[in-house]
């Protein structure tokens, strides 16, 4: 097969190199299960994972692939075993790990942040899996997500943008208390409901709700939660992200998982990310 042009999102062989052994003990365990028939794979995950990230940097449909990549149909097939095997989640964490090491962290967080997202959606996205955002107007999906105080990503939640901050935050509690039993400590915006409080204590948690400043009008970076609302920017720069594209809830927190994972990927490498916002940016 002829070399074909690199584009933008493709990986460095430095990113490569931290990705790599995740993907290829994936490969290794299916084929021990005989779910690859034997039969020797006719893409290499490289070539893969580079598809991935390009419909996750650009937005471009899977339909509209390029054709110097594999098949669509294939790309999927492996997006969609990937996000269901939890592979996208596993990067995030090795990643994440390494990134706070690097940072003179211990590696499991002992303090988040929670907040949410309300985004519009595609015609592709079933109506029994939207809602109607009544505080911010927003017909949608609402991204829930909790991080350390670095910004970096602990898990995810997609869900109805009707759902309550207070009632997709219990979940995710559930979910980053199980995996990170060492959290100690969270901060929370003053949308989330007091009995949440008492949910987190249960978990042995102390939550902190942060109010904005009385009178405080346009956007203003409150203490403690400034970290989680950089993420959202950070998770910007991967235009599939402006809006919800996916028909499957889990399918979307799976690109936030890999956009995030680029994004470790790359300040591990030193790799900088152009914004596609930029005006200068001919991509």
């Amino acid at each position: 097969m002829q070399q074909r042009r690199a584009y933008p999102s493709d990986l460095s062989d430095a990113r490569w190199e931290l990705i790599e052994p995740v993907l290829s003990a994936w490969r290794a365990e299916r084929r021990s299960r005989a779910l690859e028939f034997g039969r020797p794979p006719e893409h290499g995950l490289r070539e893969i994972m580079d598809a991935i990230l390009y419909v996750d940097r650009t937005g471009v449909q899977w339909r509209y692939l390029p054709h110097d990549f594999p098949p669509w149909e294939t790309v999927y097939g492996y997006f969609a075993r990937w996000q269901a095997d939890g592979v996208f989640a596993q990067l995030t964490g090795l990643l994440r790990e390494l990134v706070r090491q690097r940072e003179g962290r211990a590696a499991q967080p002992s303090a988040g942040v929670i907040d949410a997202q309300s985004v519009k959606t595609s015609t592709s996205v079933p109506a029994s899996s939207q809602g109607i955002d009544a505080g911010k107007k927003i017909v949608g999906r609402k991204r829930s997500i909790v991080t350390d105080t670095l910004g970096l990503l602990l898990a995810v939640l997609v869900t109805a943008a009707s759902v309550q901050d207070s009632a997709a935050g219990a979940r995710l509690l559930d979910q980053v208390a199980a995996a990170h039993p060492g959290l100690r400590k969270v901060w929370v915006d003053g949308g989330y409901r007091r009995h949440l409080v008492e949910h987190a204590a249960a978990l042995g948690i102390d939550m902190e709700i942060v109010e904005r400043t009385p009178g405080a009008r346009g956007f203003t970076p409150l203490p403690k939660r400034w970290a989680v609302e950089r993420t959202y920017g950070w998770l910007m720069h991967h235009r599939r992200l402006a809006r919800d594209y996916e028909t499957l809830p889990a399918r979307s927190e799976a690109m936030i998982h890999l956009a995030m994972a680029d994004l470790m990927a790359r300040r591990l490498t030193g790799e900088s990310t152009i914004s596609w916002r930029d005006p200068t940016d001919p991509g």
